[in-house]
């Protein structure tokens, strides 16, 4: 099993695995192409975040994408943990503890000392995941606004 960055020959299988995430979190479909177009553009700027992939025999079968935010209040920076999925036959094999392992390596080297993510209320599986590997639920509630362009 190998952790690396992703590349531009891996967008369509994370952007598979991404439309597979929202089904299974949220119940719902999202658009193939417009995930693809997303995920290219992260792969391409890396001022906008990275994707970590596992990869088993050419395959990718876990990943994870971290976003930035400057914290202000605390200057530091703290990374957003994204788009973390293992296909389905790889789940309870310790394949989310080595991506998150790896992602804590690249923060120590950057300075890095919180991580945050956001998950679907109704997604109890992931919640009791990320319980168990010690993160916390937050104080704050997340709200949003869309533009029409």
């Amino acid at each position: 099993m190998l952790i690396r960055f992703a590349q531009e020959d891996d967008a369509e299988q994370i952007a598979r695995n991404n439309v597979q995430l929202v089904r299974i979190s949220e119940d719902r479909d999202i658009e193939f192409h417009q995930v693809l177009k997303g995920v290219k553009q992260v792969i391409a700027n890396k001022h906008k975040g990275f994707y970590l992939v596992t990869e088993e025999k050419k395959e990718i079968i876990g990943q994870i994408l971290v976003t930035f935010e400057w914290s202000d209040w605390q200057a530091l920076n703290i990374w957003w943990l994204q788009s973390i999925y293992v296909r389905e036959k790889w789940r309870q094999q310790g394949i989310l503890t080595k991506l998150l392992d790896f992602v804590h390596d690249l923060a120590a080297k950057e300075n890095v000392t919180i991580f945050r993510l956001y998950v679907h209320k109704k997604n109890k599986k992931a919640i009791k995941i990320y319980e168990k590997i010690g993160m916390k639920k937050e104080l704050y509630t997340i709200y949003s606004h869309t533009i029409d362009i």
